[in-house]
């Protein structure tokens, strides 16, 4: 399919999404509030109301003697709101991964000469991609840029690479 297929194929997509009366699948349905929740309980103003809820609820605690009773109020709570935002949480963080690699999908093949194979690299292993982001950084190197960041688990190996070659090797005496 030619450049130009897709973007037909693509804009055509939105303009009869943006014309007809959707039918509202379950999924539909689901996305939409998971998008409008998460927008909500991100916001400044859920942060102020749950530490305006547990400040109450801690308020509250001479009034109720510290029963049980109590404190089984906050622990289930915040477990069914930390279940059910996971769910929201999920759903929207799928949504938006998968908008980004077809972004970047499209980006890489706009670009004469990118390694389109790096389109699929969520199928490899860690190790696999390990050696690929370590193989882009030395020619990002090799190209005159120093300050590129690693992942956090390339540092950390790194690191112990250069501290097993820096501590002289060291062996126990057996005791006597």
């Amino acid at each position: 399919m030619g450049d130009d297929a897709a973007g037909d194929l693509v804009r055509g997509a939105l303009a009869r999404a943006r014309t007809r009366q959707p039918v509202r699948t379950l999924n539909d349905r689901f996305r939409s509030f998971a998008g409008h929740a998460g927008n909500a309980l991100g916001s400044p103003w859920a942060f102020l109301g749950a530490i305006l809820f547990v400040a109450g609820w801690a308020a509250s605690g001479p009034y109720f003697a510290y029963s049980n009773t109590w404190q089984l109020v906050i622990n289930t709570s915040t477990t069914i709101a930390t279940f059910l935002m996971v769910f929201l949480l999920q759903s929207t963080q799928n949504r938006d991964t998968k908008a980004i690699n077809i972004k970047l999908d499209e980006l890489l093949r706009a670009i004469e000469g990118a390694r389109t194979g790096l389109a699929d690299l969520g199928d490899l292993t860690d190790d696999e991609i390990d050696h690929i982001e370590r193989e882009l950084v030395e020619v990002a190197r090799k190209a005159g840029v120093d300050a590129l960041p690693l992942s956090r688990h390339i540092r950390a190996h790194h690191a112990s690479l250069r501290d097993t070659r820096a501590s002289p090797s060291t062996k126990r005496k057996p005791d006597q």
